[in-house]
């Protein structure tokens, strides 16, 4: 069969449209629940890696996020202004930030508790079908190799 480009070029065969809408849909789920906390979806995903890891390095917490450091370094400046982490370089190599949760930030854990359960209530799939949907997006996280 030949390639037809105008095919291929119709926005209901890209893969990363529903993708796209898919994640601001789900991570929209989250606003009214985080303004209260003062927080953004991404403020937020940095301190699920801080409430599992306090005292991890930037650089590791891109890794976790998949995000660069250009994008994180002004987002921790911020949640530091607000009182939520601290940096401190490392004793052992000072090019190397470490980041810490404040009494605050560890407090704003006990205020989100609730955020992935009414989150979830908000997702219409069954929890076999998000834990496929979890399965396939990691898969394709992994592939992603051009």
């Amino acid at each position: 069969m030949e390639y037809n480009y105008k095919e291929a070029m119709k926005l209901e065969n890209q893969l990363c449209f529903p993708l796209y809408a898919a994640a601001r849909t789900v991570t929209g789920l989250y606003t009214p629940y985080l303004k209260k906390l003062n927080l953004t979806y991404t403020q937020y995903i940095v301190m699920l890696v801080l409430w599992e890891n306090d005292g991890i390095t930037v650089g590791e917490i891109c890794k976790k996020l998949m995000l660069d450091s250009g994008t994180l370094s002004p987002l921790l400046k911020k949640m530091s202004n607000l009182g939520y982490l601290e940096k401190q370089h490392s004793k052992d190599d000072e090019r190397e930030v470490l980041i810490y949760l404040t009494e605050q930030g560890r407090a704003l854990q006990e205020q989100a508790k609730d955020i992935p359960v009414k989150v979830g209530k908000c997702v219409k799939l069954s929890p076999e079908k998000a834990k496929q949907l979890y399965s396939l997006l990691y898969e394709l996280l992994e592939a992603n190799n051009c």
